[in-house]
């Protein structure tokens, strides 16, 4: 909380309440200065050399003087290694068991008295000294990890460590979470603590509500995943290398991870960008399938106020033709900012509002924060503490901190009896008539006008029974939050799937469901940030996200607010969501001109709706996320991987959004192959850059020649929308159809596209072979 935050916190708390937000953050560095003593001397520890070596099915265990390291790699080429007795369980990441080790890959000697294991798709090496080598089955180096370092108390405690890695010198990063500055990841220090930034945030601002220590890496010898799995509190300092940098001689690219605790262990997931992302999904669970309703565009405001005002922006959307599907409501809807409450004076009848709503098509979302108001009497508190399922201090006793509804109680995620208590706290949300949530403030907040803005570190979490304090369940609060709302409805509800997306997380979160960028700024670079976000989640398999279309706080100019809509067109969560104090968010707030340009991109985001249930399937199927960088096919173009203004939807269509004021072309770099500009039906041919026009009308978006794409037609009937492929060479494209919001099966149709006699054909591909498409189709492109 900065100084002006904590004024709106005055004013919209209280005086009283206000004020006890700057005592409130006295109470983390008492409690901590207690219950945390210093570290004192510590003792520097490194492996050592190498002892003796203990094969095991996949790999084994390699001793050394001062350290043991444990090497797993699994059938499907997922490479483990743990120092100093780390397992891979238990882990807050991983979906279930760890992946069965390959009982053909065995540990054997290597060159210079170091061992490897050799297997299909991956070959790991760890020399005398204890650096860890991953390579491709060819035997080039895609990734060394030096000898890792330890700092240990001598009178005894967590040691911190520091793991520095070596990648190729043409290398890029990606990932860490959502990174506002990516999604390339420049030369930097990043930190793995989850954070709200306490207002609005930009590309600068670093590090923000989700964090996680998963590194993708991009290089001419191929693409890796690496996964530190470790929740604590730490840092990556990355740097790119050089390539002929001193004497001719290649600098690499380093990572170096310092974690303040915790294990040193890592998963290192290696192929294409696809087959990583979906070794990922393996490993860490399949993204939940959000409902159909949840691809369509979204309205929210902090301040509806009432029941009026909602219905005054709906009838607003349907007076005006402009599809809506669904609409949030913020804390404003609380009675008195109360977490599972309704203000009986603004809304009399939330039941009845929201059948209304329903029943034309709309349907309601309700934000969920975790902080309890602790008062004696109200439910929900009295309920937390009959369950134990508060978070404590070293002496037992609750810990508090300053929220919206004043002095509050916080729930510990990390245990299981308190995530079944908070799940069943959802029926009340169910009998109010939503039919989703979004998790708010969960990393966890507490208002302080300096430091974390989160709880006291020594606070004592159960941490599944283990025992622990905040230094390793902050991370994955919202996580445990996210699993307890999943859970929670789905018991509650067991033939829809939950939506649900979560403002904090870590890795694994997909479980669970999405997210959203949070409080973006309202500004041109906040516009910039909010396609970093989504592109970094993504690769960090976290495939449904998107921005506070127009920006969280400050009023954008109608050209900046259309820009971001057309660009929110395109991506996963398409929901515009504005502060109190930053004005409105409905197209028609911005003139006429903008209104027409926005029903323009809601009329296609609308036709392009099977599109994006396809997309979520094949998420789900495979990890792959619905909005990928341009390199995503062709990683080893240099030109693609630096890249960050365009972005590919799916397998067929690139999307160049307007970023900068005032432009009306833009230049736009294309992956190999031929491309259509879908408004003039122009083609180009890639890789290579051309200039686009891009009138305030609409942006930029080619599709792949050959794409096969399922799109709604005037009726509203599923049909096909084919762009010619060229001669010689076939397309196609996968399908699944919409079948409903419970969990029936989804079968992924595959059509295929080719030239026939200047005729495009179009058929579907079977097990009995190529067949009628059965749909109706239309075909572009061929007039280019």
């Amino acid at each position: 909380m900065d100084g002006r935050e904590l004024v709106r916190s005055v004013k919209v708390l209280g005086s009283v309440q206000g004020l006890r937000a700057a005592r409130a953050a006295w109470r983390p560095r008492r409690t901590d200065a207690r219950a945390l003593p210093p570290r004192g001397a510590e003792r520097a520890r490194m492996p050592g050399p190498m002892g003796e070596v203990e094969p095991l099915p996949g790999g084994g265990i390699v001793r050394f003087a001062r350290s043991e390291l444990r090497i797993s790699v699994s059938a499907g080429g997922t490479v483990f290694w743990g120092w100093d007795g780390a397992e891979p369980l238990p882990s807050y990441a991983l979906a279930g068991e760890a992946p069965e080790p390959d009982p053909r890959a065995v540990l054997e000697p290597d060159t210079e008295g170091g061992w490897r294991v050799v297997s299909e798709r991956v070959t790991v090496a760890v020399s005398r000294h204890g650096a860890v080598e991953v390579r491709t089955p060819g035997g080039v180096v895609l990734r060394r990890d030096l000898p890792p370092r330890w700092w240990e108390p001598v009178g005894g405690g967590r040691a911190r460590w520091v793991q520095r890695s070596e990648v190729a010198a043409d290398a890029r990063f990606f990932g860490l979470g959502g990174r506002a500055g990516g999604p390339r990841l420049r030369d930097g220090s990043y930190r793995l603590w989850n954070t709200d930034p306490g207002g609005g945030f930009s590309p600068g601002d670093d590090p923000l509500y989700i964090t996680m220590p998963v590194q993708l890496v991009v290089a001419d010898a191929g693409t890796h995943l690496a996964f530190h799995d470790n929740s604590w509190d730490g840092r990556v300092l990355l740097a790119e290398g050089e390539e002929g940098a001193g004497s001719g001689h290649d600098r690499p690219g380093t990572s170096e991870v310092r974690m303040d605790g915790g294990p040193l262990r890592c998963w290192v997931v290696v192929g294409t960008p696809a087959r990583v992302l979906h070794g990922w999904a393996a490993l860490t669970g399949a993204p939940a399938l959000p409902p159909s309703w949840a691809l369509g565009p979204q309205h929210a405001r902090w301040g509806f106020g009432s029941e009026r005002e909602v219905r005054r922006v709906v009838d607003g959307y349907r007076d005006r033709g402009l599809p809506l599907s669904v609409l949030h409501l913020d804390i404003d809807h609380y009675d008195g900012h109360r977490v599972f409450t309704v203000d009986r004076e603004r809304f009399p009848d939330l039941p009845g509002l929201a059948k209304e709503l329903r029943e034309r098509g709309v349907r309601l979302v309700s934000i969920v924060d975790p902080a309890v108001k602790a008062e004696p009497g109200d439910a929900v508190y009295e309920g937390g503490r009959a369950a134990g399922a508060f978070v404590r201090d070293d002496r037992g006793e609750e810990v508090r901190g300053v929220v919206w509804p004043g002095e509050c109680a916080y729930p510990d995620f990390t245990d299981a009896r308190a995530r079944t208590w908070w799940g069943g706290l959802y029926e009340e949300r169910l009998r109010q008539g939503f039919s989703g949530v979004w998790h708010d403030m969960n990393e966890p907040v507490s208002f302080a006008p300096f430091g974390d803005r989160t709880l006291p570190r020594s606070a004592r979490h159960s941490l599944e029974g283990r025992g622990g304090d905040h230094r390793e369940a902050h991370n994955v609060y919202g996580l445990g939050m996210a699993r307890a709302g999943y859970d929670g409805l789905r018991r509650l509800r067991p033939d829809e799937r939950p939506f649900l997306f979560s403002r904090s997380g870590w890795a694994g979160m997909q479980r669970y469901g999405g997210t959203w960028s949070g409080d973006v700024s309202s500004g041109w670079p906040g516009l910039r940030a909010s396609l970093a976000l989504v592109l970094g989640l993504g690769l960090c398999g976290v495939p449904y996200s998107g921005p506070d279309v127009g920006g969280f706080d400050g009023s954008p100019s109608p050209e900046l607010f259309l820009r971001w809509y057309q660009l929110g067109a395109w991506l996963p969560l398409f929901r515009t969501h504005a502060a109190i104090d930053a004005g409105r968010r409905e197209p028609w707030e911005f003139g006429a001109e903008v209104l027409e340009h926005a029903r323009a991109a809601l009329a296609e985001r609308e036709r392009m709706r099977p599109y994006f249930v396809s997309l979520s399937r094949l998420a789900r199927l495979t990890g792959a996320p619905y909005v990928r960088p341009v390199w995503w096919g062709t990683p080893e173009d240099r030109a693609l991987r630096d890249c960050e203004d365009a972005f590919l939807l799916g397998d067929s269509l690139l999307v160049a959004p307007v970023l900068s004021p005032g432009t009306d072309r833009r230049a736009v770099r294309l992956p190999r192959g031929h491309w259509y500009d879908t408004a003039t039906g122009r083609a180009y041919d890639g890789p290579g850059q051309v200039l686009l026009d891009a009138p305030l009308s609409r942006v930029p978006v080619l599709a792949r020649a050959g794409a096969v794409i399922p799109v709604r037609d005037e009726r509203g009937e599923l049909s096909l929308e084919v762009w010619a492929p060229v001669a010689g060479r076939t397309g196609g494209g996968l399908v699944v159809r919409d079948n409903g919001d419970g969990w029936e099966p989804a079968e992924v149709e595959r059509y295929q596209s080719r030239l026939v006699d200047g005729r495009v054909v179009v058929e579907r591909v079977t097990e009995r072979g190529a067949e009628e498409a059965g749909l109706p189709v239309r075909v572009r492109g061929l007039e280019s």
